[in-house]
């Protein structure tokens, strides 16, 4: 068949999103377009009608049609196939058959358009495979970012551990009566830090940890003659019982002890020169309803060596996963070596892996549409309580009863202006007025309260407390993967070294 044209119009004639996909005039198309309405039979039922000169499919889609234009001597079944197609792709990224909404995703269908029909003639596609095109998911993007975004949390955790040690010094000269070195503007030569570069937005961290060793550190006392209005003292009480008064959450610090808070746990204090991190981030997506939606997971192991001595090595790895999780190591890893003894080694043993540098060797990633898969369950039941209310009962269960999550949140969305009334609840919950969520915190949740629940009333509809979001992180391995010994390359000597593990969530919702 040869394809002139595929267009979407309305039932009176106005021509919303149209793309040729042979070269014509653009009088010509709109003068194929105009013709079509008054071609149409009142009253009779088709799904073509013929010119002297090219053939019209169409199909009706509520207040609209799907049309393409084809040359007469195309083959009408093949028209209707592949009709029937373009009438699928709409409703992928449209969420009603409406003027407006076709015209806001006009771009995304010509995109799918244009997968369906190359130079006039059709491609063999189906609409799974239209939608991975017009996606363009890359893997390979995905663990650059994860990479990148474990690099800037090291880097944070870094500067936040040397700001600690900053105020700790000036502390202890205050103590002792010496005047602190770093109390004066700004960092000098005398601090002997300089921030190394990392990868990705290093000029923001940079800024985040400047701003913070600034506020941390003391300004030098100057006498000065101008009139006080009010301690120091008091203009920061003053202030923190505006934000309470408001319903802000205020942590107050000891000041030996500055707070210093982080979405994943710091790296272990006692690094050895070779050192391992083992980091998974899911995401995680149900109905509320019930039904899993999508299940991601994905894993990365670095590896840093920070000693040449230790530079040629093995790291011998345990793999006990049974749910087919796809492994993948790096293109200079040997994976002969790796699919033999479970062993991540150069392909080269005589080269070295670099120094001072976070090196992914493997990485995984794992898909499902197993419920059973599901590390913690959330059911959210609201119902109406007829007093213009709802009752709603949110309860918890841990699936994996060997795992342990920390800092649990389960984030409840809430109406504009609403107040929650609290009847029972597990853990601690907070009402934040600003952001009209229900914050619901457990600290730990593991096999001893594996299960819990909240229940409150507030004025409101069902349909108001979604999304559901849920946040935990936890030093347990999703993937049933453990690094057990490092090794020299020559004598398989055992090598001192540790291993920082991390599995956290990205984003998982109830919808």
């Amino acid at each position: 068949m040869v394809l002139i044209a595929a267009a979407i119009c309305t039932k009176a004639g106005k021509t919303i999103v149209s793309r040729q996909f042979v070269e014509m005039t653009k009088a010509r198309i709109e003068g194929l377009l105009s013709a079509f309405p008054k071609l149409m039979s009142t009253g009779k039922q088709h799904t073509f009608v013929e010119t002297e000169s090219v053939r019209y499919v169409y199909q009706p889609l509520e207040k609209l049609y799907m049309l393409l234009i084809t040359t007469k001597a195309s083959n009408i079944l093949e028209d209707l196939e592949t009709l029937r197609l373009f009438s699928r792709v709409i409703p992928e990224y449209c969420r009603s058959m409406e003027e407006s909404e076709i015209i806001d995703n006009a771009f995304n269908l010509i995109f799918a358009f244009d997968e369906i029909v190359a130079l006039g003639y059709r491609e063999s596609v189906n609409l799974a495979q239209i939608r991975t095109f017009v996606e363009m998911d890359s893997h390979e993007e995905k663990v650059y970012q994860a990479v990148r975004q474990t690099q800037e949390r090291e880097a944070k955790n870094k500067m936040r551990e040397k700001a600690k040690e900053l105020q700790r010094q000036r502390m202890e000269a205050s103590k002792k009566g010496v005047k602190s070195p770093f109390s004066g503007g700004g960092f000098g030569s005398n601090t002997g830090f300089s921030p190394a570069p990392v990868v990705g937005d290093s000029a923001s961290i940079v800024a985040e940890f400047t701003k913070s060793n600034f506020t941390n550190i003391q300004k030098p006392t100057v006498p000065t003659k101008a009139m006080k209005l009010g301690s120091k003292s008091r203009d920061v009480e003053s202030f923190v019982d505006q934000l309470k008064s408001e319903g802000e959450k205020v942590v107050t610090s000891l000041p030996n002890k500055p707070a210093v808070s982080a979405k994943l746990p710091i790296a272990t204090e006692n690094v050895e020169d070779v050192h391992l991190r083992q980091e998974e981030k899911l995401l995680l997506r149900v109905g509320r309803d019930g039904g899993l939606q999508s299940f991601e997971l994905h894993g990365l192991v670095t590896l840093r060596i920070a000693d040449e001595k230790w530079g040629r090595i093995r790291v011998q790895l345990e793999n006990k996963d049974s749910r087919g999780i796809q492994l993948q190591t790096h293109p200079n890893v040997d994976k002969e070596l790796f699919k033999l003894k479970s062993q991540i080694g150069l392909k080269n043993p005589s080269k070295p892996f670099p120094l001072h540098t976070d090196v992914g060797v493997l990485k995984w990633r794992f898909q499902s549409q197993d419920e059973s898969c599901i590390p913690l369950s959330i059911n959210c039941w609201p119902s109406e309580n007829g007093q213009g209310g709802c009752d709603v009962n949110i309860e918890y269960e841990l699936d994996h009863e060997d795992m342990e999550l920390n800092d649990v949140c389960i984030t409840i969305p809430l109406p504009i202006g609403s107040t929650p009334v609290v009847n029972e609840y597990d853990g601690e919950y907070t009402h934040d007025p600003r952001k009209n969520v229900l914050l619901w915190t457990l600290p730990i949740i593991d096999s001893s309260n594996k299960s819990g629940a909240l229940e409150f009333s507030v004025t409101a509809l069902p349909g108001d407390f979604y999304p559901v979001t849920v946040h935990f992180v936890s030093k347990r391995s999703y993937a049933d993967l453990k690094v057990t010994d490092v090794l020299l390359v020559d004598d398989d000597t055992p090598v001192k070294f540790s291993v920082d593990t991390v599995f956290f969530t990205e984003k998982y919702e109830i919808v």
